[in-house]
């Protein structure tokens, strides 16, 4: 059973989702560019030292939810069922994704995104953060045991698919063309561990 979280933890989680409503309206309204910290800071009543000590930059205020689509993707594996394959939950999980960033409500986000040079390397960073994350748990799966090269080009393969497929025309067909190839790079490296 989880213990809910208490008063100070809830003020925190929503001063820390105020500051980020604040900065992505902000930079929808103004442009990325044309917002600094300190407007985001004064807009939504905190201290810069306050939007800091929930943000490290700038441009993670517009990645506010990067934690929760890491986590996602490690629970897609970890939390799978015993004898579930890997590569179909992690391909349910990135589909889930992928329509969720595709979702109209979310384009305006990323053309913010793609049209900054800023956003595009932070998201690129991020990209490389979440496959890491993802290979230590992928790594970790005990069905069978695979090396930490093999954990981490699959776990590369995968984030690689979610960016390909948001930014195609048919994201969901996308997922559906780049899956059989992740499997078929799985099942070989699985099978070279049993040999």
């Amino acid at each position: 059973m989880t213990v809910p979280p208490g008063r100070r933890e809830r003020k925190k989680a929503a001063t820390r989702q105020r500051i980020a409503d604040t900065a992505l309206r902000l930079f929808l309204e103004r442009g990325y560019d044309a917002v600094g910290i300190r407007d985001v800071a004064a807009e939504a009543d905190v201290a810069v030292t306050t939007l800091f000590s929930h943000f490290a930059s700038k441009e993670a205020l517009v990645f506010e939810r990067d934690e929760d689509f890491e986590q996602r993707l490690t629970q897609a594996v970890t939390g799978r069922a015993p004898h579930e394959p890997l590569i179909p939950a992690l391909r349910e999980e990135i589909l889930a994704l992928v329509r969720h960033c595709t979702a109209d409500s979310a384009a305006p986000v990323w053309r913010m995104i793609d049209g900054s040079p800023a956003l595009r390397k932070y998201e690129e960073s991020v990209r490389l953060r979440h496959a890491e994350t993802l290979a230590a748990a992928i790594a970790g799966d005990p069905e069978p045991p695979v090396s930490a090269t093999a954990s981490r080009a699959i776990a590369r393969f995968v984030i690689d698919a979610y960016a390909l497929a948001r930014e195609a025309a048919d994201p969901e067909g996308a997922v559906d063309e780049v899956f059989p190839m992740i499997e078929a790079a799985w099942e070989v490296t699985r099978a070279s561990r049993r040999a």
